[in-house]
């Protein structure tokens, strides 16, 4: 309220939360009988004005006034936000752990079992590339968490005209949020604020106003009791650091592409129990192989509307030729070849002591994908990165063995099999002071290889010798690669466990020598 209009007022009411004996006033009057038991305290905290008419309009006694309160605001939740609650969505990792305990924790507020100040999840920035759903975060978290959702978008604020009408839209998303607290303020695309350490020229001061206007009410958290707020971005990157610091949008998670089993779930998710619920959905969640949730469903979608227009039931087919999209499939010898070339990768895995890395791999129409959790860290030895560099190259080298020559498939592309070990040789020599040139730091990119003079040699050197030792280990597991490729080309998908146990029976006679020299 304006500070001079508070000053004019005579007198100043505080009206007191509904309680039990208002309630139980208000039955009176429209049932004309005294109800002879109360209300749940649980319930009573999440109950509002607007609630009363709804639930009142048609009871008969004093109790059953108090059943249909009960009732509708039990069911209060299913009428904030359309489609699944939280635990009914997957691919979403550290982000629904947190929002299941988030929602736990306005549940205990809301019932006054703790305080806002006890709440540690009051802020996150959700992050990943477009389609993964960030949005239906949003909506599900709310609904688990039985609160209201306050939708906005940077893109909204900044449609208003002038820079006044950007930050009063700022400022009544934070107040629609406060007057519907608890609740949940989600606001998109964020990174269009920009960042103040970016900005230049004549938008400094206009963009300066803006962002400061937005760090201010992110930072009076204790001044918005009840009020989270969740943000989405597509470029963490461009988000101003302050943003981020503790108080504001302090936690960070980023959501990742569904892996395939993920998108197996995502398609029974949108297709139902109802629908081919004999039939399984790995070969088009393996079609669908680097896609996102948002492009699940519309497949789904797609497919219905084909079968629709076609007068029968939805078939696996119909799905398929969404996913595919007339894309051309794998011939059978091509199929072949991929498959040696991940069992190269799996079995080098486990040969080298990373079997435990393994989640899954998968053969599809776009290729394939050894998905493994090994990770370069600060405590890396120059052991393990030789080790990391084999097993990138032992598809090259499976291919050799069994095919008799290596296809271009390990290179020509971003992340490929080429790239990785080429950047993990060149920093091996010039960023982590283990090659050639000693305990030195050299600031090179992929382009200045020639830079310092001899390094592209160097790499060039790491590399072969790594491929050689992915060939002599290989040649020693010819059995167990075939034994993984055969099962590969087959089924198209093999999990951690299955690859561990197809690799344990398979077990060539040469593997003690083979286990000797690891």
């Amino acid at each position: 309220m304006p500070r001079d209009l508070l000053r004019s007022a005579e007198h100043r009411l505080v009206l007191p939360p509904i309680d039990h004996g208002a309630i139980a006033l208000m039955v009176e009057a429209v049932t004309g009988g005294v109800p002879t038991r109360r209300l749940d305290d649980a319930l009573l905290r999440t109950l509002d004005i607007g609630d009363l008419p709804v639930a009142l309009r048609n009871v008969r006694s004093a109790d059953d006034g108090i059943d249909a309160i009960a009732r509708v605001l039990s069911q209060k939740a299913d009428y904030l936000e359309s489609g699944p609650s939280l635990d009914e969505l997957h691919g979403y990792g550290a982000a629904r752990d947190w929002g299941l305990a988030l929602a736990q924790d306005l549940n205990d507020y809301r019932a006054g079992r703790i305080d806002w100040s006890d709440i540690d999840n009051r802020g996150l920035l959700l992050s990943g590339p477009p389609g993964v759903g960030k949005t239906s975060f949003a909506k599900a978290l709310a609904k688990s968490a039985r609160v209201p959702l306050v939708a906005t978008s940077v893109a909204e604020w900044n449609s208003a005209n002038y820079m006044s009408g950007t930050l009063q839209a700022i400022r009544e998303a934070f107040s629609r949020a406060r007057a519907q607290a608890p609740c949940l303020l989600f606001i998109d695309e964020l990174d269009g604020i920009s960042d103040r350490t970016q900005i230049r020229g004549e938008y400094v001061q206009y963009w300066t106003q803006i962002v400061n206007l937005f760090l201010e009410l992110l930072a009076g958290v204790e001044e918005r009791p009840g009020v989270v707020v969740v943000a989405a971005t597509n470029h963490p990157d461009r988000i101003d650091a302050a943003v981020k610091r503790a108080g504001r949008l302090d936690r960070e998670i980023a959501i990742e592409k569904p892996d395939v089993a993920t998108l197996d779930r995502i398609f029974r998710h949108h297709l139902g129990a109802e629908t081919l619920p004999d039939i399984s959905l790995a070969p088009v969640a393996l079609a669908a192989r680097g896609r996102t949730g948002a492009d699940v469903e519309s497949f789904v979608r797609r497919a219905r509307g084909r079968a629709r227009r076609g007068g029968r039931e939805l078939l696996l087919a119909d799905l398929m030729a969404e996913v595919r999209d007339d894309a051309p499939q794998l011939s059978s010898d091509d199929r072949r070849r991929i498959a040696i070339h991940e069992a190269g990768h799996a079995v080098a895995c486990r040969a080298l002591g990373f079997h435990d890395a393994i989640v899954d791999v998968s053969l599809s129409d776009a290729g394939g994908l050894l998905v493994m959790t090994q990770q370069i860290t600060g405590c890396s030895t120059l052991p393990q990165l030789e080790a990391m560099l084999t097993v990138i190259l032992s598809g090259r080298a499976a291919e050799r063995i069994c095919l008799g020559e290596a296809s271009i498939g390990a290179g020509g592309r971003a992340n490929s099999d080429l790239e990785r070990a080429t950047t993990i040789a060149r920093d091996i020599e010039a960023r982590y002071g283990l090659g050639a040139l000693g305990p030195v730091l050299v600031d090179v990119s992929a382009t200045d290889l020639l830079i310092p003079n001899g390094l592209l040699e160097q790499v060039a050197k790491r590399l072969r010798a790594a491929e050689e030792r992915a060939r002599v280990l290989l040649e020693d597991h010819r059995k167990q690669v075939e034994a993984i490729a055969a099962a590969l080309e087959a089924e198209g998908y093999l999990a951690g466990a299955e690859i561990e146990r197809l690799l344990a029976t398979a077990a060539s006679p040469s593997t003690p020598n083979s286990e000797g020299r690891r």
